[in-house]
């Protein structure tokens, strides 16, 4: 069992094997095989759509709850650097992957349910799951074209005078934020949309 949860790669795949035995278990308990057709490939993108989006959105929040507020109150100064030079850096790099991977999936999704034009448009019907589009479209930009390239200068991975680095804080800072602000409707309105559409 340890060999198991000793390694990330394993425990996933673990996941992976457990969730295909529960789609074939269901499958055996109900007497309804399994179609790969439209209908389930459209399944399988939601998924996938879903697993991005708590992937960004979790770490966005962790940043935002934890990281961020407790940074400041880490003593002495020099155990930061731990935080700084290797887990803020992986949590960057997942947060720019997952953002990225949340927005193509969810623009395949919709284009696969053929809503994604009225979406875009915010047409009658579409209304909230196109304002969640947006949203998360605008938190994206946010991630790859302020937050990352801040981080960048705030982490030393390029250089940057000690003022480049204050200004550049700043905006990861108020990037960050606006993107949690953001996300709270974001949130509301993906999941809004197949209970009550507007």
């Amino acid at each position: 069992m340890g060999g198991l949860f000793a390694s990330l790669g394993r425990t996933v795949s673990a996941g992976v094997v457990l969730l295909i035995v529960i789609v074939m278990g269901a499958s055996a308990v109900t007497g309804q095989s399994i179609k790969v057709d439209h209908a389930y490939a459209t399944v399988i993108m939601r998924w996938l759509h879903v697993v991005c989006g708590i992937m960004w959105i979790g770490l966005l929040w962790y940043l935002s709850f934890v990281q961020m507020p407790t940074l400041p109150k880490v003593e002495p100064v020099e155990s930061r650097i731990a935080i700084t030079r290797f887990i803020a850096p992986a949590v960057m790099w997942w947060l720019r992957y997952a953002a990225l991977a949340t927005v193509v999936t969810g623009l395949l999704l919709a284009t696969m349910n053929k809503y994604v034009v009225q979406a875009l448009t915010l047409r009658p019907g579409f209304i909230m799951i196109g304002t969640g589009m947006w949203m998360a479209l605008v938190m994206a930009l946010v991630v790859w074209f302020i937050v990352w390239p801040s981080q960048r200068k705030v982490l030393g991975l390029i250089e940057a005078t000690a003022e480049e680095k204050a200004a550049a804080a700043s905006r990861v800072f108020y990037g960050s934020r606006f993107n949690t602000l953001f996300s709270i409707g974001m949130l509301y309105c993906m999941v809004a949309q197949q209970n009550a559409p507007l």
